[in-house]
């Protein structure tokens, strides 16, 4: 992405989380990404929210601290390092509410021909009876997004 990114990311030797820190106006937040195997061994879920006292990360925390774009990108440099390791894993992510995953979408959009280059991207849309994949596309709404290294 071609945002400025946090450049002290700290990862686990597996690459499978990942801690930074945001800063701005409100102050500092320890931010981490983590990646959590579904029960599809081949897919990844992409964790991200605020690191609390305790460990546990809150997905819901508004920090309004006027970064987004940059930890947007952070999570993007935490994707490329995981699938790097991980080359035939599929990483999927979604917000934790409508208001993100339509972020998301609009953070893929902005960025597809770069995110397109070294990623297959898919849209997910989640009904009652099954989950349906397809090809990424601009304008769509989706439930959620799944990526996959392209293969060199």
């Amino acid at each position: 992405m071609n945002y400025d990114k946090y450049e002290s990311i700290s990862g686990s030797s597996d690459s499978l989380e990942f801690e930074f820190t945001s800063e701005g106006p409100n102050g500092e937040f320890r931010k981490v990404v983590q990646f959590s195997q579904t029960s599809n061994p081949d897919i990844y879920n992409l964790g991200f929210g605020d690191k609390l006292e305790n460990g546990n990360i809150d997905d819901h925390i508004r920090n309004n601290n006027q970064d987004r774009n940059k930890i947007l990108a952070t999570i993007a440099a935490t994707v490329y390092e995981f699938t790097s390791k991980y080359p035939d894993k599929a990483v999927f992510f979604a917000g934790s509410t409508a208001e993100r995953t339509r972020l998301y979408r609009m953070a893929i959009t902005m960025n597809l021909e770069e995110l397109n280059a070294d990623f297959e991207l898919f849209g997910l849309n989640i009904n009652e009876k099954e989950s349906v994949v397809e090809v990424f596309r601009i304008g769509e709404n989706y439930d959620g997004f799944l990526v996959k290294r392209k293969l060199t």
